[in-house]
């Protein structure tokens, strides 16, 4: 993310050790790689610090997570078992990725405890590691709720309250539910909000629940140097076509399409599939283990494209993603840099292409107002349109059929693949672990031998089930 002057001072040269932070948190910070303050933790840690309420808007990628994880971690009481900061994320998968951030941050200081409270995940298991006692809770609205309705989570001790992409949630339809979960917690506690975006919402939860809230605002688009960003204007009908157009001359090796709604999302993945594509979709109908399955493939380059809405695709963390595809614009240019900006990142070049008809240029319009300057158009007759598409991925995925609960580990399911089997570790590409699966890319060239050796052999001396995913 490009900018950044603030009162004439460049805040990316902000150390943490300006901050009043104990030397081992620094020395913890140090070592995650975090070697200055972005922008808006140069702006909130001083406030968060000092305990105040806070309104920050700030952008997926800009470092907020670690914002507010430094500044709960800095007055957790460690020798108390019970929930002290609460934090409500939107999706189950932004939710994840809160908590592994926030257990990374607390390294500096042991047996601190994060528990992560999402649906789409077993309750009894929530209910034994709350009954054990946790510090820090991460969860979405619906499973937090179901928790104090059945009187399993206490957030009589909540000092600080997180709410995580509001603006989001809003979307989603919890502001009652928010509000519902606010009101469990003390009045003095301290309550941080963080939004992309600033809809009418926000004020009214802020005006709420907030004692005397600093605002922040972060401006955190990104250079357009990092993407290149096109715009094809076509008919209604000609939509597909351009899509196919569209992939074939760009050929991205891993491309995250956007749609509007989720039977355009399911539409339009029926419509690739039908052309020889290699697609995943991400909507919201789909169960927890599906989703994951979904991304782990995506992920690990099983798959070259996803289909997702917005919603599903909320928070999700996609490292080099080559190029980003608006089927349709979004009505929302806010949202539309939100969604661009999943390409192009950590200095890489990033590809955004949009298409749109005629009646929709007020879009653009919008578009070209937020960023201050004209964006580029062009017709699908420049492209080569070809209904066929050959991006066969280089990666299969391996499902086996164990996982946390079965105690089995990384270097486990590579030393097997290595030893036993006979694969070279180039031909072994990311392996995720769950609590009950693990999933292994694996070079297309070596998957059948992969499991079919496995699936006679075993891991640390145990047999599990194997299976290619399609």
């Amino acid at each position: 993310f490009a900018f950044i002057m603030f009162n004439g001072v460049t805040l990316t040269d902000f150390e943490f050790s300006s901050l009043s932070l104990p030397p081992a948190q620094l020395s913890n910070l140090a070592d995650l790689g975090y070697a200055r303050m972005t922008p808006i933790q140069a702006e909130t840690l001083p406030h968060l610090l000092k305990n105040k309420d806070l309104i920050a808007q700030a952008k997926t990628g800009s470092g907020k997570t670690a914002a507010f994880g430094i500044g709960l971690l800095a007055k957790l009481n460690v020798r108390q078992y019970q929930v002290q900061s609460l934090i409500i994320c939107p999706t189950r998968e932004l939710a994840k990725q809160v908590a592994q951030e926030i257990k990374r941050l607390a390294r500096f200081q042991q047996n601190i405890k994060v528990l992560t409270l999402c649906g789409g995940s077993p309750f009894g298991p929530q209910l034994g590691s709350l009954e054990h006692g946790a510090h820090i809770a991460v969860g979405t609205p619906g499973r937090i709720k179901e928790h104090l309705r059945k009187g399993s989570l206490s957030l009589d001790k909540v000092n600080t309250l997180v709410l995580d992409e509001a603006d989001r949630m809003l979307d989603m339809g919890f502001h009652d539910a928010i509000s519902d979960i606010i009101e469990n917690t003390p009045k003095s506690r301290q309550t941080l909000l963080f939004s992309a975006t600033y809809p009418e919402g926000i004020q009214d939860i802020s005006n709420k629940f907030q004692h005397k809230p600093i605002e922040v605002s972060v401006e955190s688009v990104h250079s357009q140097n990092d993407i290149e960003q096109l715009f094809y204007e076509v008919k209604k009908h000609e939509r597909n076509n351009a899509l196919l157009g569209l992939l074939k001359h760009y050929q991205p090796q891993s491309t995250v399409i956007f749609c509007n709604t989720k039977a355009q999302c399911k539409d339009l993945t029926q419509f690739l599939r039908e052309h020889g594509a290699d697609v995943a979709t991400i909507h919201g109908d789909l169960e927890q283990w599906e989703r994951d399955q979904v991304l782990v493939q995506f992920a690990n380059k099983s798959r070259t494209i996803l289909v997702a809405t917005d919603v599903a695709a909320r928070g999700l963390d996609i490292k080099d993603l080559q190029a980003v595809i608006n089927y349709e614009i979004s009505r929302d240019p806010e949202i539309h840099i939100h969604r661009i900006g999943r390409t192009g990142r950590a200095g890489k070049k990033g590809l955004a292409l949009s298409l749109y008809t005629e009646s929709e240029q007020y879009k653009l319009n919008a578009i070209e107002e937020l960023l201050n300057k004209p964006v580029r158009c062009d017709t699908p007759a420049s492209l080569d349109i070809y209904n066929q598409l050959e991006m066969t991925p280089t990666m299969v995925t391996l499902c086996i059929d164990g996982g946390r609960k079965s105690k089995v580990r990384a270097g486990d399911v590579l030393g097997a693949l290595t030893g036993d089997v006979g694969l070279s570790y180039d031909s072994v590409g990311k392996i995720d672990i769950f609590e009950y699966r693990t999933y292994v890319a694996i070079n297309r060239n070596d998957i059948d031998t992969a499991v079919g050796k496995l699936s006679r052999g075993t891991i640390k001396g145990r047999h599990f089930k194997v299976k290619k995913l399609r």
